[in-house]
């Protein structure tokens, strides 16, 4: 036997109660949770609970019920059932039954099934119900639930025996089953009714009744009006919504599939053209916003935009009900309970380029805040950063370390100090690498050659004793040349004159910027334990908040390097209590029980340049290069810039430049490290092209033209350095051919010198008509006459070596200068020697004031 559905439904009138039926009728008034007195009250969200008011358990077999659309403390229900009858009743005694509505019955000729039943939201006294297919017989009824019965009607009435009974005042669809059916809010006499599974019509009651309108369809089930525009209906099949306008009534003007079968589908009563659905077996809500409404005539089309809800609903709902008055509120009900649910507002959100930002708050009023609210601050803006870098000059600064210190980031900082390193150690020869400035250490390494993808130059195993506490016992470490060369990219420069591990103007900065714990573990990496105790103790001299240092120290006065002894056993024990990730390296390299070193290697807290110099002095071949592969990999994963150390300016190097844009959306510092820091071809890549692009469109949406013309000139000028061509961007052209004047001459030039037509023995380049079609060249508007001399580049004919060409600047005195606006121009000096007396163009009968119309008019400028 089938378990009835639960269905449920907002009362039109309270604000605060609805109905739920199945086996039987259940009332329920919602209340808030603050204001519960009730022990038996089912709570349906955070702040409201649910009390049973009345159960009505007299009807069986209810298929459809509706709220009768009065304004009255009491309830009035109609009620279809499955015999065809529709009764009319209440929760008990109430003002109705003084009205004789209490109880009535309003039966068909045949009994069948309703299937929808409604009440007229104006008229109240009409009723409709729609019934199964029988034979002859009509199956939409309409019913006046005030009209008393007629004795006449009473003898000539098919069941006789009901002495309350009513005839219908209409009969519609004949030998025809009604689905679903409602009335329209503004014709108060017609409706609409899905029938037979292939129609939708339109009826209006007036006398005669008549269809009016009728179309072709199977969704016919829902059938509901648009409760703020007549024209617009909805209804479903399957798994089909269709949406239908009465102006247009062919075909839908919108078809929405769905990936399940649909139970409901209903108009929100407050927000227009929204609808929310509920599909078979889902736990969620889905919401259609319909837009762009089109009609016959009409260049529109329609579209829906779609959003799923999850509202906090235990189980698979079997129905909702939106609330009639409270804004996206509604009601679900599934065999476990209730659920009262406000679907909130799709926000609508602009972000502007100068840091404003604006949404909609409730339908209602618009939310704005700026950059300078506390609540911005609060959303680290990256934008924000970065304007406040551009405005500084961040990233265009000649010395790349000083970048750095403008970045306000100390990842950015370490960054910009290892371009600067890198180019340094390039620069003098230390590393050669004639064509990348920027060699990262798998490159020293000759780790990324594809041919052998390992080590080329094998490393010398060196025993280094701990030479400077007097002891004979000694650390293997690993050496090579191009291990020395890694090294120094990491910061750890060699001094060449001694045996020192280390140059210790590097250990002097440390404790200058209180890194004692870090210059400790240094000094201990390079077998300098005495230093390193003396490091700590001027480092609990001066550090009020490291009293600990003293501890530390005398506990390293105790190494011994017995792997039985009790230092070793406690330093194994204590060393996790350590805060401090340098000092914790510090004891696990002392106590490590064989040469993997992995409690210091996966020391995360130690930077990455210490980790990767204290593989390079301890770590075999084979291991260093696993090492190096996997932590490679890691921080590329991550975006963690401090993997620029093993890439270097590489296209391993642009995949973690732009997992980092990916992560922290900083477009500023990938543009500006790919410029000053990659060579001509990776510039070329799309990715960074990209960067680029999206920087200089940001510079230009915040209208910082300055910034954009030096960043421009940055990259011009990185690929200047490289010797690459720079595209010319503007020439003069012939005004009969259109071909460049400038490069024309300058092909002539070429294939004619020395001893040309065109050679002479002067530095100038002068002709009076265009190289290539031999029309005159313009004239000048004082001396009158042709214009010759290039502006720009000019070339040296005389010179016997054509390969070397010597190109200078023509002097400014000669170049073709003409006004925008009028088009009469001449050599520059003659204009401007004009209009130091003369404000008009110079040309006859041209009343053109060239001068004013140009902003460097204002200035004064001297005579030549």
């Amino acid at each position: 036997m089938n378990t009835p559905r639960l269905e449920i439904q907002w009362s039109p009138i309270h604000s605060n109660k609805f109905i739920t039926w199945g086996t039987e009728i259940c009332l329920y008034e919602i209340a808030p949770i603050k204001d519960t007195v009730r022990p038996s009250c089912i709570k349906v969200s955070d702040t409201t609970v649910a009390h049973l008011l009345a159960t009505n358990s007299s009807h069986n077999y209810v298929k459809c019920i509706d709220i009768y659309p009065i304004a009255e403390p009491d309830i009035l229900l109609a009620v279809g059932q499955a015999n065809g009858r529709v009764v009319l009743t209440t929760f008990g005694p109430t003002a109705y039954d003084s009205l004789g509505l209490t109880g009535k019955e309003l039966i068909p000729k045949h009994a069948r099934q309703c299937n929808a039943v409604a009440w007229n939201p104006v008229e109240s006294n009409l009723l409709i119900c729609g019934l199964d297919k029988y034979r002859t017989d009509q199956s939409l009824l309409l019913w006046d639930v005030h009209r008393t019965t007629s004795n006449t009607e009473r003898l000539h009435h098919y069941n006789t025996g009901q002495t309350d009974s009513i005839r219908p005042l209409a009969e519609v669809a004949i030998s025809e089953t009604v689905h679903s059916l409602a009335w329209f809010n503004n014709e108060p006499k017609c409706s609409v009714a899905g029938v037979n599974n292939k129609h939708l019509k339109i009826i209006d009651f007036r006398d005669p009744v008549k269809i009016v309108n009728t179309t072709a369809a199977k969704s016919v089930f829902n059938l509901a009006v648009n409760p703020h525009n007549d024209y617009h209906l909805v209804s479903h099949i399957d798994n089909l919504i269709t949406i239908w306008d009465t102006r247009y009534f062919e075909k839908p003007v919108l078809t929405l599939t769905q990936a399940r079968p649909v139970l409901k589908v209903l108009w929100c009563p407050t927000r227009h053209n929204l609808l929310g659905s509920l599909q078979k077996d889902s736990g969620t809500l889905h919401l259609h916003d319909i837009q762009h409404y089109g009609v016959a005539g009409e260049d529109a089309e329609p579209g829906a935009l779609e959003r799923i809800v999850s509202p906090p609903w235990t189980t698979t709902p079997t129905s909702f009900s939106w609330h009639p008055t409270h804004v996206n509120r509604l009601l679900a009900i599934s065999p476990q309970g209730l659920t009262d649910y406000t679907v909130y507002e799709r926000i609508t959100l602009n972000w502007s380029t100068r840091s404003h930002l604006v949404w909609n708050h409730a339908s209602k009023s618009y939310k704005y805040i700026c950059s300078n609210d506390n609540i911005y601050k609060g959303l680290n803006d990256i934008s924000i950063l970065s304007n406040r870098r551009a405005l500084s000059g961040y990233g265009l600064l000649p010395e790349l370390s000083q970048n750095g210190e403008l970045a306000e980031d100390d990842t950015l900082k370490n960054v910009w100090q290892w371009l600067y390193l890198s180019r340094s150690l390039v620069e003098d020869g230390t590393i050669p690498s004639p064509d990348n400035k920027h060699p990262g250490v798998r490159t020293v390494l000759k780790l990324d050659d594809p041919i052998t993808s390992t080590f080329i130059t094998k490393s010398e195993i060196v025993h280094r004793p701990w030479a400077d506490i007097g002891s004979n016992i000694t650390a293997k470490t690993y050496r090579s040349a191009d291990r020395d060369k890694a090294l120094q990219l990491c910061g750890w420069r060699f001094e060449k004159d001694t045996n020192a591990p280390y140059n210790n103007l590097f250990l002097e900065r440390l404790e200058r910027e209180g890194a004692y714990p870090r210059a400790t573990a240094i000094s201990v990496f390079n077998l300098c334990l005495r230093q390193a105790i003396e490091i700590l103790n001027r480092g609990a001299s001066k550090m009020s908040s490291s009293a600990n240092f003293n501890i530390v120290a005398m506990a390293l006065s105790g190494f011994s390097e017995d792997k039985n002894s009790m230092w070793r056993e406690l330093c194994l024990r204590s060393r996790s209590q350590l805060s401090d990730p340098y000092l914790r390296a510090t004891f696990a390299f002392l106590t490590a029980d064989n040469d993997t070193y992995e409690n210091v290697l996966n020391e995360n807290g130690m930077a990455v340049e210490d980790r990767v110099a204290f593989a390079l002095m301890f770590l075999s071949d084979n291991n260093l290069y696993e090492y190096l592969q996997n932590l490679s990999k890691e921080l590329c994963e991550q975006g963690n810039l401090a993997g620029m150390l093993l890439t270097g300016a590489s296209l391993e190097g642009i995949q973690l430049l732009n997992k980092y844009l990916e992560i922290t959306g900083d477009v500023q510092s990938c543009s500006l490290i790919s410029i000053r820091a990659l060579s001509p071809t990776l510039l070329e890549e799309n990715q960074v092209q990209v960067w680029i692009e999206s920087y200089r469109n940001l510079l230009d949406a915040w209208k910082l033209w300055t910034q954009r013309a030096h960043f421009d000139i940055a990259m011009k000028s990185s690929i200047n350095d490289n010797k690459s061509a720079v595209n010319k961007q503007m020439y003069v052209s012939c005004t009969y051919c259109g071909k460049n004047v400038c490069a024309s001459m300058q092909g002539i030039a070429r294939t004619r010198g020395p001893f040309g037509r065109l050679g002479s023995t002067s530095n100038k380049l002068k002709m009076t008509a265009c190289p290539s079609c031999r029309k005159p060249l313009p004239r000048c508007a004082i001396c009158l006459m042709h214009m010759g001399t290039v502006s720009g580049l000019q070339i040296n004919p005389t010179n016997s070596n054509r390969n070397e060409e010597e190109g200078k600047l023509t002097e400014f005195n000669d170049w073709f200068t003409w006004c925008q606006s009028c088009r009469h121009g001449g050599h520059a000096s003659h204009l401007r020697n004009w209009f130091q007396q003369h404000s008009e163009c110079p040309v006859t009968s041209c009343n053109c004031r060239c001068s004013s119309l140009d902003a460097s008019s204002k200035i004064k400028v001297g005579a030549t």
